[in-house]
């Protein structure tokens, strides 16, 4: 909700828990300046948990994005042209920052997204790691020879930084989505303009801070807060940005990517997910229950790597529904500032609603429910962590991305099925296969149409993998030395030697 009145008192208590009370921003950060809106506009940043006033933070407009942009443009040939080694220096005191400012950081996440205190401080590792590994990587950008086919040529291809690039994250991990991508785009040599989802803005300016601390200079690292479809739109079409680089949903991705296309800018996205998790009559009934409890109940569901679709092969069906189940009644729900929570609520009431709607069509498709099945007495947009078994192919449920706590098993009963059930979907992000038999583990690896596959374990991302998915699940990859040289051109010099 957009306001008129800036300057508000906060009233959260969990505040005054924060050891630096300048990591809590409420303006954005422009060509080195925390900027308010010229019309004081601002929007209300509120706790999922309890509906608490966080913050108000400033609303910028499209002439606001466009002076971020020219701050970046100005900001780019001296940037550009540091030594690899300086740019390094920089990254690597933002990361030392980062990690010393962990626990503030962790704090101001949860309150704005609503996620347990223990998920708020491993992101922030994830994202702090981000900018240590290209903090090590920008110095290996390396030119490289080229045999030539002429004679007396020489030839050579080196990588120059691809220029300012707009960068737009989520709200399911709003610090680590903004170090994957930010990092990599500095450590090649480019500037950023970068736009926060604004249901969790608070962690991107905290990083900004932490960046300007750590002497990322004026114009090189901005963040432009408001309403999404006026800043991202006034960056898709200025042809100054030569990339955009976005995590969310596939239905905005193919809108930016349609708003770009006149300006021909290099696209990075990182789209929706539907994840299956298969599970063999093979596999060990416990370690599979665990797996499947991390991969889909992780940030209570909201996660584009959650297992969607679990399917598990008819001999140990019954076996491990039962054992599914009795785990996920053990799951902890409530406020994600209280002790060994494990699922907090979703973000917005649109989301639970979402919830509400798939459970009830597969309810109507014949599902089961074993545990579960409503909202949660903790709050309003807290959801009871659910499972749905005997659910139908033809469900919602098993055609759409879920972001929440709601898991849907199905059984199967030949390789071949379940890898055709597995890959009738438009998105191919990441899978996951529970299975003792290494020939299988190899065949399923090939036959899954997915970015990424992980066999007998959940947590497989980093910095030092290429992170992405394929069909409608994304475009190019993040992390990696792959992540890197997305913010960067080849150029190939021929010089006669005659």
């Amino acid at each position: 909700m957009m306001s008129a009145h800036f300057a508000r008192s906060h009233r959260h208590e969990a505040l005054d828990r924060l050891a630096d009370r300048r990591l809590l921003r409420e303006l954005a950060y422009v060509d080195g300046h925390w900027t308010a809106s010229e019309a004081a506009e601002s929007f209300e940043v509120t706790d999922p948990a309890t509906g608490t006033t966080v913050a108000f933070v400033a609303a910028l407009d499209a002439r606001q994005t466009t002076n971020a942009i020219d701050a970046a443009a100005r900001a780019l040939p001296a940037w550009r042209s540091l030594l690899p080694q300086e740019r390094s220096r920089i990254l690597r005191k933002w990361f030392e920052l980062i990690i010393a400012a962990k626990d503030d950081l962790a704090l101001l996440m949860t309150l704005e997204q609503g996620k347990p205190l223990q998920e708020s401080l491993g992101e922030i590792d994830y994202a702090a790691s981000f900018v240590e590994w290209y903090a090590e990587e920008a110095r290996r950008q390396n030119a490289e020879s080229v045999t030539s086919h002429l004679p007396n040529a020489e030839m050579m291809v080196r990588r120059e930084p691809l220029g300012v690039v707009g960068v737009v994250t989520p709200w399911n991990f709003p610090s680590a989505m903004l170090t994957r991508k930010a990092a990599a785009a500095l450590a090649a040599g480019c500037t950023i303009v970068a736009h926060p989802s604004s249901e969790t803005p608070l962690s991107a300016l905290a990083l900004a801070e932490l960046g300007e601390r750590a002497g990322l200079p004026a114009g090189v690292f901005n963040i432009v807060t408001g309403k999404a479809s006026t800043i991202v739109g006034r960056m898709c079409e200025d042809p100054r940005v030569r990339a955009m680089s976005f995590t969310g949903s596939t239905e905005i991705g193919r809108l930016i990517a349609a708003q770009s296309a006149a300006t021909m800018k290099r696209l990075v996205m990182e789209l929706g997910g539907h994840a299956p998790l298969i599970v063999f009559a093979d596999a060990d009934l416990d370690k599979a229950v665990s797996i499947a409890i991390d991969a889909k109940f992780a940030t209570s569901g909201q996660d584009c790597l959650a297992a969607n679709r679990i399917y598990v092969q008819r001999p140990i069906y019954d076996r491990f529904c039962a054992a599914f189940a009795r785990r996920i009644e053990q799951l902890r729900t409530g406020n994600g500032l209280a002790q060994e929570i494990e699922i907090g609520p979703l973000m917005h009431e649109r989301a639970v609603l979402k919830v509400e709607a798939q459970v009830a069509d597969a309810l109507t498709h014949g599902a089961r429910c074993l545990t579960g099945g409503a909202r949660h007495q903790a709050g309003p947009l807290f959801y009871q962590p659910t499972l749905l078994v005997d659910v139908a192919d033809e469900a919602l449920i098993m055609r759409e991305e879920t972001f929440g706590p709601v898991a849907a098993v199905t059984p199967f009963d030949s390789e071949d099925e379940v890898i055709a059930r597995a890959n009738a979907t438009e998105y191919g992000l990441v899978a996951y296969v529970v299975t003792e038999n290494g020939a299988r583990q190899q065949r399923m690896g090939r036959a899954l149409d997915y970015g990424m596959v992980a066999i007998n374990r959940v947590k497989i991302t980093g910095a030092p993998i290429p992170f992405g998915g394929v069909k409608q699940s994304g475009i190019g990859r993040e992390g990696s030395r792959h992540g890197l040289e997305a913010f960067t051109d080849l150029k190939y010099l021929c010089l006669d030697v005659a």
